[in-house]
């Protein structure tokens, strides 16, 4: 069954895979959900007081996250890497079909959205000057840094379509992939999902959520 484009109540579009019976976005509002949860629980905890930050990102989907991303890194000086992984990407016809552009009233939002999305896969590919993307089509399994990234936003489909990936062995591997004192952001509060997080090692916060949702999460590693 082909994906289904979905209006959210933000007015922001979203994809809805009816195999997994997943959005990948909240249905109360895109883009509310990817700034509350990703760039204000995350990237603006980060960005100050620095020139770089590395992240790393769990599901790149539509590219919304890393267009918010992009869009900070214009107002700050600071360089931003951006390395984002997904197995299935989007197809053009369907990004081609999301309506963020005109939706954040924001300068160059829609030239910077399709260098993002034309970006080749496997290369590190500049955007803006602040703003570089590497887009590799990978197995969230196969994923395996040391020490490399500031902050991670953990975008993946939710625990219950893929429990495969919210386990120990994920985690062990955010956890190996951020610095010291690095951030993984997520969306979801469930409490299995914190309980692997704090095994492998991560101090857990529990913040308020996004609309529609009570409470989201932030997790550190502590060494």
């Amino acid at each position: 069954m082909e994906p289904t484009l979905v209006i959210t109540e933000d007015g922001s579009s979203t994809i809805f895979i009816a195999a997994l019976d997943e959005h990948y976005h909240s249905v109360h509002g895109a883009i509310q959900e990817s700034v509350h949860v990703f760039i204000n629980a995350g990237l603006l905890q980060k960005i100050n007081n620095t020139t770089e930050i590395n992240i790393l990102e769990i599901g790149f989907g539509t590219g919304l996250n890393a267009l918010l991303t992009c869009l900070q890194a214009e107002g700050k000086a600071c360089k931003i890497n951006y390395t984002t992984i997904e197995k299935f990407p989007v197809s053009d016809e369907h990004i081609s079909l999301l309506n963020y552009s005109t939706q954040l009233d924001t300068p160059n939002t829609k030239e910077f959205f399709t260098a993002i999305h034309a970006a080749k896969w496997e290369a590190s590919e500049t955007i803006t000057n602040n703003f570089s993307i590497q887009k590799r089509k990978m197995n969230i399994e196969d994923v395996d840094y040391t020490n490399q990234f500031d902050l991670i936003y953990f975008d993946a489909f939710a625990p219950s379509a893929q429990p495969e990936l919210w386990t120990d062995l994920i985690f062990a591997s955010m956890y190996k992939a951020l610095k010291p004192t690095g951030l993984l952001v997520t969306y979801c509060a469930k409490g299995i999902v914190k309980r692997t997080m704090k095994s492998v090692g991560f101090a857990i916060e529990a913040l308020p959520g996004p609309k529609g949702k009570r409470e989201m999460t932030r997790a550190v590693k502590t060494s």
